[in-house]
């Protein structure tokens, strides 16, 4: 037969661990600063029977009809399980008021040694009104269901004007004011600071010229995104791209960004500088760059200078490339206040020098305005001139004439 000593140590074993297991599965952790001073406390130095209970905040304030919602800790400080009655103590005239657990209304909760919960107050506006901004005091009351521990709590709850709530929310930029070209994407950087006790979901809203693109990103993240939710007495930093429209011009056009949540409101106006692109075009009506011309005789060509950018080009000069002693003139000298998408005509007329001989020259020439330009290149045949044409002709005439005659002449000896 085996000893019975092993099995009695083995039964006091088991009776110890029983014994310790609600101070284990309640061990340290909870959320609260009490609950973590509980779950501290040894099992042997805790009272056989404890009740605590407390609001989260002792004030608060919210919009004439936004819902009072608050957490209310409930901890069995004692060493025995407990069942814990629990209701609205004081309620404002005009308010109803109730605690809850996961959206259900409950009147007591169960808890086992050292084990704690949390419910949640939860009051509004009778008939769901708004209600007058002031101050309220509603009351709590939790307690054993014996009665033998009772515990109280109470908040203050400050009902503002639509105007003050809107003061719990902000919204600020370091850069509100971005400038670039046209057909840029300027990114500015939003700071929201939600000044209230709660955690909200904030709505993004944009008012921009039209046809431009107004997008919100979070910081660190490239995902579009319309609403935002932030912590209670916390910020958030997000960016906002915005897109000008391809035709734009060069102006200050301003976008406005509302943020809105609950009864809160915030607005803030950016405004986008366009310096414009500066583009012009030269070009001739059938697109040939090619003349023929005689020396010392002038060749006259038109053409066309566009402004294809959303800049207006004050002035527009032209520069010659041509061989020397050749002259080029122009009709208008320059161009003035070239206006986005404008067409203006130019004539020009180049000259070759009198010595030029016959063949094919190259001649560019360049509309040049302070931040844009165009060039095009002619070939210039310089042809010889019928006057030559016909004394040649005269020349072998003659020369044949007296050849004609000679032979006659002479050949008769």
């Amino acid at each position: 037969m085996k000893p019975r000593p092993r099995l009695g140590a083995l039964v006091l074993f088991l009776v110890l661990l029983f014994n310790a297991c609600p101070l284990l599965a309640h061990g340290p952790g909870g959320s609260e600063g009490m609950v973590q001073i509980h779950d501290s406390m040894k099992w042997e130095q805790r009272p056989q029977r404890g009740l605590e209970a407390s609001l989260k905040y002792p004030g608060i304030s919210i919009g004439p009809t936004e819902k009072l919602r608050v957490d209310l800790i409930v901890i069995n400080t004692g060493r025995r399980n407990e069942m814990m009655l629990a209701r609205p103590l004081e309620v404002p005239t005009g308010w109803n008021a109730a605690i809850k657990s996961m959206g259900h209304t409950v009147s007591g909760i169960y808890l086992g040694a050292a084990d704690f919960t949390s419910l949640e107050l939860v009051a509004q506006p009778q008939a769901g009104g708004p209600a007058k901004p002031g101050e309220y005091k509603f009351a709590v009351e939790v307690k054993t269901k014996d009665g033998s521990f009772v515990r109280t709590s109470a908040i203050i709850v400050e009902v503002v004007s639509p105007k003050t709530a809107g003061k719990e929310l902000e919204l600020t930029t370091s850069y509100p004011v971005l400038k670039g070209p046209t057909g840029t994407a300027f990114e500015f950087t939003l700071e929201l600071s939600n000044r209230s006790p709660k955690e909200q979901l904030f709505d993004l809203t944009a008012q921009a010229p039209p046809n431009w693109t107004v997008s919100f990103k979070p910081a660190y993240e490239n995902k579009q995104i319309s609403s935002l939710k932030v912590k209670g007495e916390d910020s958030a930093t997000l960016r906002m791209m915005v897109l000008p429209a391809p035709n734009s011009e060069a102006a200050e056009y301003p976008v406005k960004v509302q943020v809105t949540g609950g009864q809160a409101k915030a607005e803030a106006e950016f405004l986008v500088q366009l310096s414009g692109t500066h583009k012009i075009k030269a070009m001739t009506p059938d697109g040939l760059l090619s003349l023929a011309t005689q020396a010392a005789q002038p060749a006259r060509v038109s053409f066309y200078v566009r402004n294809e950018g959303s800049a207006p080009q004050p002035q527009v000069d032209f520069i010659t490339f041509k061989p020397e002693n050749w002259k080029i003139e122009f009709t208008p000298p320059r161009l003035v206040n070239l206006k986005p998408g404008e067409l203006k005509q130019v004539e020009a007329a180049i000259t070759p020098a009198g010595q030029a001989l016959v063949g094919d020259y190259s001649v560019a020439i360049q509309a040049k305005a302070p931040q844009a330009e165009s060039s095009m290149e002619f070939r210039v045949t310089v042809k010889a001139s019928p006057t030559w044409g016909w004394i040649g002709l005269a020349i072998v005439v003659l020369t044949l004439l007296g050849l004609g005659l000679a032979f006659l002449r002479f050949g008769r000896r």
